[in-house]
């Protein structure tokens, strides 16, 4: 038997209708949108329109400002880097904040822009909890602070920030959240959060294929945002010169219709469900994991000890390399998880987990059950004692 634990990465399985509407567009539409005037081209767009419509309502977001990117990496990207471009283009000094429980798809971009002069401040963040304060947040902002970006939830911990909190911090600034591992998850709402930009997947919590994403954004940020990425948008063909209108000034190339029509089947599947109610059940699985893993020695979970600021994502140690048991915990028993530093190194300085190379990470999903979380806690504690292997 094998169980899926990996969810922070990619979520698996999907919903069944998900499969359907790929299968569907392929071989009933296969068009691109905005590339002609015929029913096929018509319905993609009509599709296309509806995925974005879903997605800005599932955060209230009020209007239908989403860009439709590779995945949430690309999103975080368009929105730096689109940001500070705004800034450098009037030859004004540009420094971002983040913190350091970000993710390498914002500190990766934060280190190839300082060869323009972007600077950068990594708040730091507490080392039991991984929560950062929000009025280190405040010290951190200059005069010429640009953007300030926040991961939701940490892909390493779990552990969710106060991002309401900071959003009433950043007033004027544009404020950027990395909801990879909230999207679907749990509710959001930009609008009460104070969020500006809003960077999301849609193959994690959103439960739609690889290769989907989008970067929503408040009408304030499409005049701040430079493009990033030029070519055709099946408009304004007659001009060399990229369009300024939204959404054809960000989307350059045909659209990835098959992923976009599973992302849409997903999302109103979530939907149908209510995030309410999966945010209560994942909530439900962490208390249980929590609690059952208590009794199993030699096994420490790292970050937040209960339900409380936190989501479906767990890093555990143990006495042995997370490599080594992450790989025992698959031959003995199945379990797919993932071992290492999570593309987080920062987060795990910031815990203590990087020089034993990491942690095991854990991460639940929507078709996970109770009995799956007593099997799992089952495998963790046969193979945290090799004596028992």
């Amino acid at each position: 038997m094998q169980t899926y634990f990996d969810n922070a990465a990619t979520s698996f399985p999907k919903p069944e209708v998900v499969l359907e509407a790929t299968i569907a567009f392929l071989q009933e539409c296969g068009a691109s949108p905005g590339r002609g005037a015929y029913d096929q081209a018509n319905e993609a767009s009509k599709t296309l329109e509806s995925c974005r419509s879903i997605l800005c309502e599932l955060v209230n977001a009020c209007t239908t400002n989403l860009v439709f990117t590779l995945n949430c990496t690309d999103a975080l990207n368009l929105a730096i880097k689109g940001t500070a471009l705004h800034h450098l283009h009037q030859n004004e000094p540009v420094h971002i904040v983040t913190t350091a429980m970000d993710h390498n798809s914002v500190l990766r971009v934060l280190h190839a822009l300082a060869i323009d002069g972007v600077t950068h401040t990594i708040v730091p963040v507490d080392s039991i909890t991984g929560l950062v304060d929000p009025a280190d947040i405040r010290a951190a902002i200059t005069p010429v602070t640009r953007l300030v970006a926040v991961a939701h939830g940490s892909n390493v911990t779990g552990v969710v920030q106060d991002i309401a909190g900071i959003g009433a911090i950043c007033h004027e600034i544009p404020f950027l959240v990395d909801a990879a591992q909230t999207m679907g998850h749990q509710p959001i709402d930009m609008s009460e959060m104070g969020i500006d930009l809003l960077a999301l997947p849609g193959h994690k919590g959103l439960l739609g294929p690889l290769g989907t994403g989008g970067l929503i954004m408040q009408p304030n940020m499409i005049s701040i945002v430079e493009p990033i990425r030029f070519g055709g948008t099946g408009s304004a063909s007659e001009s060399p010169i990229q369009p300024t209108n939204f959404p054809d000034k960000y989307e350059s190339g045909s659209h990835n219709m098959v992923g976009i029509c599973g992302l849409l089947a997903a999302t109103q599947w979530i939907t149908s469900k209510g995030v309410d109610n999966l945010y209560q059940k994942e909530m439900s699985l962490c208390e249980q994991f929590i609690r059952e893993l208590q009794d199993v020695p030699d096994v420490r979970i790292v970050g937040p000890q209960s339900t409380q600021d936190r989501c479906g994502v767990f890093s555990l140690v143990f006495r042995e390399s997370p490599h080594a048991i992450a790989a025992r915990l698959e031959e003995v028993a199945g379990i797919r998880c993932r071992a290492g530093l999570h593309c987080a190194p920062f987060a795990h300085r910031a815990m203590g987990t990087d020089q034993q190379g990491g942690t095991v990470r854990i991460s639940f999903g929507p078709f996970h059950t109770s009995q799956d979380i007593t099997n799992l806690v089952e495998a963790i504690t046969h193979c945290a004692q090799p004596a028992l292997v």
